[in-house]
């Protein structure tokens, strides 16, 4: 839909002509076809309208105005932009009129713009980080900012100050952007702290390379390889280089930079395929839009009834093979099904996708991995090792082992098998999910600070080996909330709180006070609660903002969940780590492998304290020793750091004593030097090995103390080298002073000696004890 600011005319012919009479306000796109590679149109499963309306557009229009920016959307914006900068007044200009004023009328209109979109994308739970939708939130703010500082001349922490008049123009129709100001403040103000760190350096190093750009071979191309260079040291987003040098007049070589982005990301999506493919023997098992709607409109085939997922010690029987998948690109349509398998000639195996009508397998979904198992259909045996839903059908990868003995020797589409989940799998799983509700409610209820006035789930994952959660927090954990949320957790376990699963509708579960959702997650209606409380889903429902229920843990959910929280056994947290500016993870283990952490835990812990009994050596030894295993230990990391700290606390006294056992040293070391002797200078050998720190107090206190020229020698037997070193006392007789340097250099002469030094000290290493008698006489006979 377009509008003609003049009117009363015919204007077709200027529709999408770049006039600035003529512009579009909205947009309907009809989602009806897919193109294929050949230029055929291929129908989708699924039609829509997608409609969108230009808010800023249309406020010119009404405001009859030329441009949004002269709206006053943005004029407010640009006002407060110049008082803050104290740049000239905002003019309007673009292209040529703009350049000859280093951009800055671009610089206004990216700042403004940028400042806006942040205000509303954090107000609403979403957070710059490096990757997916948080990493493009960063790219805004780093290019608003660059523009900021290298056009408008703006000082640090300008931008953050522009949150109020934002919030000044919208709060009135967005409460969030009011209720979450200072949050909304403080995640700018960091991220604009955090790049202008390195943005002066960036700036500078990309100046360097567009120079060394204009003055190469290929005067219009920026390298891709120096584009990478900005990006992974400096934090350069590709499209503010790309933007930069076109500034200077060169064009990114943008194929480059990938191919370099690619090289990185290779061995992870690597290890991803692998993963989702779960030993699909290097096939492509993933389906995508052309599969689900061949399954639909080709196979007649309907989405798989998984409701018996949720089920426990249940093998499902009458379970109709409704499609057999063998991989993209593995028939001739390229689209991957056929009717009949046989064994493989050579294995008597075959990896296949099985679809069925109903399932009791769970398919990964919601941060929970698949379930494994097999599926027997006419006598042969599926070893399932993955399990993926596509737009409702659930496709079961494993591998076929057919059965010689069976009727028939092939699987075919009709056929009709049983399910058996691998249960005891499932629990370990269970249980993590379950305990990660626990901890998600723990962290609310003893994390929430001034400093983080809200917590939200930004990702987890549960398999059967562990659960990992990740979250919104502004800098580490402190030592004893996280002390508390892992307490708090086992307390839960030990409570034997029931774990229900209800579906409700949406909007009377939405109602709780309690209930915990996904930023961002669409939830179905009906929607399954899980909560986990000595008090039903339904009692909760008929108060359902009573503060009581705050007690508890409530949340939209779509997994397998213990029934009771006796079960998991116990929870152990083995770290807390940051993955992005202010998202923090945290790793835990439940059941038997953390009743062996905290077993493990407290025989570490007995160990560090009785090592307090220890003196010297030994100490030194088992604090080294303890070290190494608390270090590579599966324990609580709260235990962990209270380990650490403790031995750390024990190198006080082993330094202690290193210093004591020094001062003896060096005691017997000067007796040595000075013992009685008839001779113009000393030169004598005392073992303490090859310690230079060691030789330089020796030589510094005997400067002091004594009157004769020292050279003495101390070798290390097991390195096979020796030390040499010389000194000459500073109230040392004039006919009696020698060149220490040349003394030295003079005894090791021949000898591949290494040092160095001056008159009155020096220094040498030799290799090779044999070497040892030979300098003695050469030092000696100097």
């Amino acid at each position: 839909i377009h509008y003609d600011r003049i009117g009363g005319r015919d204007a077709a012919d200027r529709v999408n002509a770049d006039f600035p009479d003529v512009i579009e306000i909205w947009n309907n796109v009809f989602i009806q076809f897919n193109r294929e590679v050949d230029g055929s149109l291929r129908e989708l499963p699924n039609q829509h309208v997608d409609t969108g309306m230009g808010f800023e557009r249309l406020t010119s229009i009404l405001q009859n105005v030329d441009s949004n920016y002269d709206t006053d959307v943005f004029l407010p914006l640009f006002a407060k932009i110049q008082e803050l900068t104290g740049a000239p007044a905002y003019s309007g200009k673009i292209g040529a009129e703009d350049a000859a004023q280093n951009y800055r009328d671009m610089g206004y209109r990216v700042v403004a713009d940028h400042i806006r979109t942040l205000c509303f994308a954090i107000s609403d739970g979403a957070h710059p980080s490096n990757d997916g939708r948080g990493y493009v939130l960063r790219r805004v703010l780093r290019r608003a900012v660059r523009y900021g500082r290298q056009n408008l001349g703006a000082q640090l922490g300008f931008f953050a100050k522009l949150v109020p008049t934002v919030v000044e123009l919208m709060g009135g129709f967005y409460p969030d952007l009011v209720t979450k100001q200072v949050e909304v403040t403080r995640v700018i103000l960091e991220e604009e702290e955090s790049f202008s760190a390195t943005i002066d350096k960036g700036i500078k190093l990309f100046n360097d390379l567009a120079a060394k750009a204009l003055a190469s071979s290929t005067p219009t191309v920026f390298s891709g390889d120096d584009a990478h260079k900005l990006f992974t040291s400096n934090g350069f987003p590709v499209d503010l280089t790309q933007l930069m040098a076109e500034e200077k007049g060169l064009v990114l070589d943008v194929k480059r930079f990938e191919e370099k982005m690619a090289e990185e990301k290779l061995l992870s999506q690597e290890d991803y395929k692998r993963k989702k493919a779960g030993g699909s023997g290097g096939k492509n098992m993933a389906m995508e839009a052309e599969q689900t709607s061949h399954l639909l409109k080709t196979l007649h085939v309907k989405p798989t009834d998984d409701a018996a997922k949720f089920e426990w010690d249940l093998a499902l029987t009458d379970c109709r093979l409704e499609a057999i998948y063998l991989g993209r690109g593995e028939t001739p349509d390229g689209i991957g099904f056929v009717d009949t398998v046989t064994p493989d000639s050579e294995t008597g195996e075959l990896v296949v996708g099985l679809i069925l009508n109903k399932s009791s397998y769970y398919a990964e979904s919601g941060g929970q991995i698949y379930d494994v198992g097999t599926i027997v259909v006419s006598g042969h045996t599926v070893s399932i090792t993955s399990v993926q839903s596509y737009g409702g059908f659930v496709l079961h990868v494993g591998t076929l082992n057919f059965n010689p003995s069976s009727s028939t020797g092939k699987l075919s589409v009709g056929d009709v098998g049983t399910c058996h989940v691998d249960y005891t799998r499932r629990t370990s799983i269970a249980s993590n999910h379950t305990m990660t509700h626990v901890l998600n409610h723990g962290l609310r209820k003893y994390c929430i600070s001034s400093k983080n006035p809200q917590i939200d789930q930004k990702g987890s994952y549960n398999d059967d080996s562990k659960l990992r959660f990740d979250f919104s927090y502004n800098g580490p954990i402190p030592p004893q909330s996280l002390s508390d949320v892992e307490q708090y957790c086992n307390t839960s376990i030990s409570a034997k709180l029931a774990v229900e699963c209800k579906v409700e509708k949406l909007e009377d579960a939405q109602q709780l006070s309690t209930v915990r959702a996904v930023f961002g997650e669409t939830y179905p209606d009906p929607v399954r609660v899980v909560s986990i409380a000595n008090t039903s889903i339904s009692d909760m429902l008929q108060a359902p903002e009573s503060k009581e229920w705050m007690e508890y843990s409530v949340e939209f959910c779509g997994g397998t969940h213990l029934s009771n929280t006796s079960d998991a056994q116990a929870l152990v947290i083995v770290s807390e780590e940051g993955i992005a500016k202010g998202i923090r993870r945290i790793t835990g283990i439940t059941r038997q492998a953390a009743v062996d952490a905290t077993n493990r835990g407290e025989t570490l812990t007995l160990l560090v304290a009785d090592a307090k009994q220890l003196t010297g050596a030994a100490l030194e030894a088992e604090v080294k020793r303890l070290g190494a295993e608390v270090t590579v230990a599966i324990i609580s990391t709260v235990t962990k750091t209270k380990l650490k700290t403790q031995l750390q606390s024990y190198s006080k006294t082993i330094l202690a004593w290193k210093k004591e056992q020094a001062a003896q040293r060096v005691k017997s070391i000067l007796a040595t030097a000075t013992a009685p002797t008839t001779t113009s200078n000393v030169v004598c050998r005392y073992d303490f090995g090859t310690d230079g720190k060691t030789a330089k107090t020796v030589m510094t206190q005997y400067q002091k103390q004594f009157q004769k020229p020292l050279l003495m020698i101390s070798a290390d037997e097991t390195a096979n080298r020796f030390l040499v070193f010389c000194v000459t006392p500073k109230g040392c007789a004039k006919e009696q002073k020698v060149n220490c340097k040349a003394w030295a250099a003079a005894a090791t002469e021949g000898t591949n000696g290494k040092g160095g030094g001056k008159a009155d000290t020096a220094q040498f290493t030799v290799e090779g004890l044999e070497k040892l008698d030979g300098v003695l006489e050469k030092a000696r006979a100097f």
